[in-house]
């Protein structure tokens, strides 16, 4: 099965800063958000949006779902926040 998302750091860059990382991810982060929101198991969530097989590495699966959810959850509580001063701007 061939994924449509862009290639992935198994964590996404942090801080307080949007990245052209954070752009090119946007749409795994919504789906991210939208199966913590309907509770799915992190390893089906692994395996749909990131192509992994959580069988196989679990440590690793864990650390890229947890880290890229939490880089989703902080762009929807305060990362917007950019996004919308620079649409403004334009």
């Amino acid at each position: 099965m061939e994924r449509s998302t862009p290639p992935f750091l198994d964590e996404p860059p942090q801080g307080q800063k949007l990245t052209s990382y954070d752009r090119e991810h946007m749409t795994l982060y919504l789906r991210l958000l939208d199966a913590d929101r309907d509770s799915a198991d992190w390893r089906e969530a692994v395996q749909i949006l990131f192509g992994l097989d959580p069988d196989h590495d679990p440590q690793r699966c864990r650390k890229v779902h947890a880290t890229h959810l939490a880089r989703a959850k902080w762009m929807s509580e305060s990362g917007y926040r950019e996004l919308l001063r620079k649409d403004q701007s334009h």
